[in-house]
């Protein structure tokens, strides 16, 4: 699910202003993402971004689709009220037609591919890496970059919806690589608003984060109303920075004209908790390893904080109800709008991995340290891992965002989504999960502490002493100045 690039530059419109779709006094599109989150937030010069000159190309072989689209142009109620009604009794389902999923190479998107291929649709897949299965019937994989907006543009030639799933940085090393982030994140999503504009795509499901209001604080049950979001200077990572300052971009594209026209672009934003599931390899996979490299011997924050999961086939329902709550045939219901995905309970990180824990022959965490202590522990592991990377890869065993993340309680509510696009979460046991990642994984020989990038053998003893004393009296010096 992750593409990466360069830096973008920082100049353009108002990220908060919501364009109404031409439906007049008809109340079939709801227009406007809910109340305060599209105020107060400040000037964003990525934000309408006109679309890169394209050159003509051949179109790409794929499965003709029916296209209810109606290019004629009126602006009275009468005429608007009369298209409604033709284009609602043409336009398709979710579960036909042509559709594209960026980040079709990574574990959703690969996973929401295959399920939209086995209703019937024509599927392409956008990724810079390979999927990791073969490709399924009905869907063509195609190894892009989704910040080339030319590729992007070719492959989407009969497309009637997208489901933007791309990112980089979520977690791990990733997070300190600005210039990747925030290409792929602003720059990537920027290019496929345009895409959609310029191919009359008239739908856009985009995958976001919870990590656009959660910034370390406290959140007890938060829905899309009570929770705004955090200020651009607030966020410590640049993977949720950047998240926010995309999925307001995709809600302030919600009406937009379309070049064949229409209705509009009709966009909705989907933001999911931490994923798991079958033959999920990021966050369950650093665990285990971490774990068996006894780095996860410890607790720390809250020791009731709680927080939300989604599991992977919960999270493809979502966004396939998502896509049809953006048709006529739902009223366009979700047009404009934000929902928390998960999978509508909350867990304590440390209980709920227990089953982890057990399958590999450990016992939970019982030492508890201060919050302070592990996220000072976090900022120097981050600095070392930057500084020596040319070198040595140092193992990041949080980083400071993902400190904030497991200390402090932030659970959100999915009645909106429920109530709006029917979205009815199945139960689902990590334990599961984790009997089938063991089963699957390989086995390795040995987990060295660090991974040196030269072949002849090294003083590696040394080096851990090295760092070990530095780390020590970094913190030293930092408890030191606290008390002064």
């Amino acid at each position: 699910m992750e593409l990466c690039g360069p830096n973008m530059s920082e100049t353009g419109g108002s990220l908060c202003q919501m364009k109404p779709l031409p439906c007049h006094s008809v109340p079939l599109c709801r227009l406007q993402a809910s109340g305060h989150h599209m105020r107060n937030f400040p000037h964003q010069p990525w934000l309408n971004h006109p679309a890169p000159a394209v050159t003509s190309s051949p179109a790409v072989a794929t499965r003709h689709r029916v296209s209810g689209a109606v290019t004629a142009s009126c602006s009275n109620p009468e005429c608007v009220v009369s298209r409604l009604g033709e284009e609602a009794a043409l336009a398709p389902r979710v579960s036909t037609g042509k559709v594209m999923v960026t980040g079709g190479g990574g574990y959703f998107g690969f996973r929401l591919a295959r399920e939209l291929a086995s209703q019937g649709m024509s599927v392409i897949l956008v990724d810079i890496n390979k999927p990791p299965c073969d490709i399924p019937d009905g869907a063509i994989f195609y190894q892009s970059d989704i910040r080339d907006y030319s590729s992007l543009y070719k492959v989407c030639e009969g497309v009637d919806c997208i489901f933007h799933t791309a990112s980089y940085g979520m977690s791990g090393p990733e997070q300190l690589k600005k210039e990747q982030v925030e290409s792929v994140n602003v720059e990537g999503t920027n290019n496929v608003i345009n895409v959609c504009k310029e191919r009359s795509i008239p739908r856009l499901v985009y995958t976001s984060t919870i990590n656009v209001v959660f910034a370390g604080k406290p959140i007890e049950e938060g829905d899309e109303v009570s929770v705004p979001y955090v200020p651009p200077d607030v966020h410590i990572d640049h993977y949720s920075r950047t998240k926010a300052i995309a999925e307001q971009m995709v809600l302030s594209a919600n009406g937009s004209s379309l070049k064949g026209g229409g209705l509009g672009l009709r966009t909705c934003v989907l933001r999911p908790c931490g994923i798991y599931g079958p033959e999920e390899r990021r966050h369950l996979h650093r665990v285990m390893v971490n774990v068996e490299r006894r780095l996860f011997s410890f607790r720390f924050g809250d020791p009731r904080a709680r927080m939300n999961w989604v599991h992977v086939n919960n999270l493809v329902l979502a966004h396939t109800l998502a896509a049809e709550a953006l048709t006529l045939q739902r009223s366009c219901v979700a047009s404009g709008q934000a929902y928390f995905i998960n999978d509508g309970v909350s867990v304590n990180l440390f209980e709920w991995l227990t089953p982890l824990f057990e399958k590999l022959g450990y016992s939970r965490p019982l030492i508890n340290l201060p919050v302070s202590l592990v996220y000072l522990a976090a900022i120097l592991v981050e600095y070392l891992h930057v500084v020596l990377r040319p070198v040595m890869e140092v193992p990041l065993l949080f980083t400071r965002s993902e400190v904030r993340s497991i200390a402090v309680s932030h659970t959100f509510k999915i009645d909106k989504a429920r109530q709006e696009l029917g979205y009815c979460p199945k139960p689902y046991s990590l334990t599961d999960s984790v009997e089938q990642y063991l089963k699957s994984r390989q086995p390795r020989s040995s987990l060295a502490l660090f991974s040196l990038s030269w072949t002849s053998q090294q003083p590696q003893h040394l080096l851990l002493l090295l760092l070990m004393g530095l780390s020590l009296l970094l913190l030293m010096l930092s408890c030191i100045f606290c008390q002064n």
